[in-house]
């Protein structure tokens, strides 16, 4: 068989040569208009500044919103803590709003049986005091009481209405409240021991009824001594002054009375 070879050599050695070398790819890439208008843009300082305060921005909006989910959480559970700390103590809340209550009605019921149990000698120790007083060649007719007779039991039943102050909080109105509450039942103790009375008596001598008078004015239990009437009558043929003499009660120092101590003997 005969093989007849029309390319010339060269030709077939270029060909081989082609293809035993490996492949390139050439890439000629070009940007677009508008991007390259964008690149020539970014070279402009404001622009820089524009885009990086844009990039501030957001991580300052990120940090802002992780911040507030975070205080958000922490308050759900200060919330959610706070709740379950009233429900636990809210029987004791309770039981002390009970035991004021019952200290406060305690705190009335002692200044009324105060004021009864002061004033229950209290005339015992007028009589005894107008007896000292009494001088010669002087006696006594008549001794009244003129005030009306005054008890805190009896004036406690009254009670006002209380009216809330919306301007002050709650423990604020309680304290007030039992402020005037203190006040009321001083005010009560103190009506109760207050009386004004009159005396009624004869004398002989008008002098002996001026050492009366400040005799009794001189008393821890007596004040304001006046005279309201004094004229001469007849008493069993005899000429006498008779006289009036108004005056009131006063509260006594501590040390002008004395307590003797209540031995009960026990019987077998």
């Amino acid at each position: 068989m005969i093989e007849i070879n029309l390319l010339p050599a060269d030709g077939k050695k270029k060909r081989r040569a082609k293809t035993s070398s490996p492949t390139k790819f050439e890439f000629n890439l070009k940007p677009p208009p508008w991007l390259a208008g964008l690149t020539e843009k970014i070279t402009d300082k404001y622009m820089l500044g524009a885009i990086g305060a844009a990039g501030v921005s957001g991580l300052l909006i990120v940090f802002m919103f992780i911040h507030q989910t975070a205080q958000a959480r922490s308050l759900e559970q200060r919330e959610t803590k706070a709740v379950n700390d009233s429900a636990q103590f809210s029987a004791v809340l309770n039981a002390k709003a009970r035991a004021e209550a019952t200290r406060d009605s305690l705190y009335q019921q002692i200044a009324i049986i105060k004021s009864i149990d002061d004033s229950r000698y209290l005339w015992s120790h007028l009589m005894y005091e107008i007896s000292n007083a009494l001088p010669q060649y002087t006696w006594l007719t008549e001794i009244t009481q003129t005030s009306q007779p005054r008890s805190a039991a009896v004036a406690d039943t009254s009670t006002k209405k209380v009216v809330n102050d919306t301007t002050k909080t709650q423990k604020q109105q309680v304290a007030a409240r039992n402020q005037a509450r203190k006040a009321r039942s001083d005010s009560l103790l103190a009506s109760a021991k207050d009386i004004k009375f009159k005396i009624v008596g004869h004398t002989v001598d008008i002098q002996a009824l001026t050492r009366f008078m400040k005799s009794l004015e001189a008393s821890p239990f007596i004040q304001n001594v006046q005279l309201s009437r004094s004229d001469l009558v007849q008493a069993e043929g005899k000429e006498v002054t008779e006289f009036t003499l108004e005056a009131e009660t006063q509260t006594p120092p501590a040390f002008a009375i004395k307590t003797v101590p209540l031995v009960v003997s026990a019987v077998h």
